[in-house]
């Protein structure tokens, strides 16, 4: 149901974009975050991950900003200290990462992937690749490159966002 209310609006905002009703870009923005948004909970849904989605999410931050504060984490989340310490915790427990005392601020904690938190993130990935593969490999040529090179942009993209975010 949510998939076809997500692709019903995306098809509307294409539709009002034609008529005027919706900027290019705003209509861009909403169908790109839209769509990776659909095929990202697609791709989990069907994915044999060893911990769930949230988690998996939340190692791959982690392997993303390695040896990060947890209140760093916590507001790269876009949640509370506590409610990440609780979810650090529980990929603590099955030994994905470890926490360290922060040396310039003892208060403080680090957290970092271990080695088996490192295997765990890269299994999961090739899992979700996986998934995604099959599909790919229907699209032509044409679209294949046409994918490569949005994702080329994308990723681009986000490493200027990143740079100019600090």
């Amino acid at each position: 149901m949510c998939a076809e209310i997500l692709w019903t609006r995306t098809r509307c905002l294409a539709k009002l974009r034609k008529i005027g009703g919706v900027s290019t870009t705003d209509g861009l923005t909403a169908d790109v975050l839209t769509v990776i948004a659909r095929l990202n909970r697609w791709v989990s849904s069907y994915a044999d991950l060893p911990v769930p989605t949230g988690q998996a999410r939340l190692l791959a931050l982690v392997g993303e900003m390695e040896d990060a504060r947890i209140s760093d984490l916590a507001q790269a989340d876009h949640c509370s200290q506590p409610t990440m310490t609780v979810q650090l915790k529980r990929l603590q427990d099955v030994g994905y990462v470890e926490r360290r005392v922060d040396p310039t601020d003892k208060r403080a904690q680090r957290i970092k992937l271990t080695s088996k938190g490192r295997e765990a993130l890269v299994a999961m990935r090739a899992q979700r690749q996986g998934v995604l593969d099959p599909w790919l490999s229907t699209l032509p040529a044409e679209e294949q490159r046409t994918l490569a090179e949005a994702a080329a942009i994308l990723e681009g993209l986000t490493r200027r966002m990143a740079a100019q975010s600090g």
